[in-house]
């Protein structure tokens, strides 16, 4: 479970993410990120209807959101992220470590630009 700090719930946050965020892509999962102006990384969740029905929904975004729990804290920066699903699938954690690793190399580049 994620904590509430940590939680992306307002529609607005979700639009400005998705919208102008930068986007990595998977093959099952797409995670939109955008710097954060508060003091901790909040993310969010789009589980399609494509996905399943809504029991399978439901288990695919508890997976998700104990993954991303155990992701957050890792991050260089405080951002806003989205996970998009794309496809159900049994295991995410090797995309979600795969795409946080290539988030984290990123937006460390743009920290050592900045200084």
């Amino acid at each position: 479970m994620l904590p509430k700090p940590n939680r992306l719930r307002v529609g607005s946050d979700f639009n400005l993410v998705t919208k102008t965020g930068s986007r990595f892509t998977s093959e099952n999962l797409v995670i939109y990120v955008l710097v954060s102006k508060s003091d901790q990384s909040q993310a969010g969740l789009i589980v399609n209807r494509s996905v399943g029905g809504s029991v399978s929904r439901h288990l695919v975004s508890r997976k998700l959101r104990h993954n991303l729990a155990t992701q957050l804290p890792k991050l260089n920066q405080n951002l806003m992220l989205v996970v998009r699903v794309l496809k159900q699938s049994k295991n995410y954690t090797s995309e979600i470590n795969e795409l946080f690793s290539k988030i984290n190399l990123k937006f460390s580049k743009n920290n050592k630009a900045d200084v």
